[in-house]
């Protein structure tokens, strides 16, 4: 069952990340959903020990760990741009 929701959660939060980055004419489901699990561990990584925010990896679903995988997606998605079109947006 805990797989179905980091699923569901990942897409959702893929999905707002790419219209947030401007890329959801681009990305199909799959990719919003592989966005949104990758987002969601780089930024309980790199921003959940910063800010002292628990992460959706973790098991903790709240809305602190909904913004840090957030910010998570929108950070791996200016990666991506910036490789592809050498700009971040």
């Amino acid at each position: 069952m805990n797989l179905i929701v980091w699923l569901i959660v990942g897409g959702i939060i893929g999905w707002v990340a790419s219209m947030i980055m401007r890329t959801d004419g681009q990305q199909g489901m799959f990719l919003n959903v592989v966005v949104g699990i990758v987002g969601a561990a780089l930024g309980g990584w790199l921003i959940s020990p910063l800010l002292g925010l628990p992460s959706i990896n973790d098991g903790a679903f709240s809305i602190g760990a909904l913004l840090v995988s957030l910010i998570g997606a929108v950070i791996l998605l200016a990666i991506v741009n910036l490789f592809r079109r050498g700009s971040a947006r």
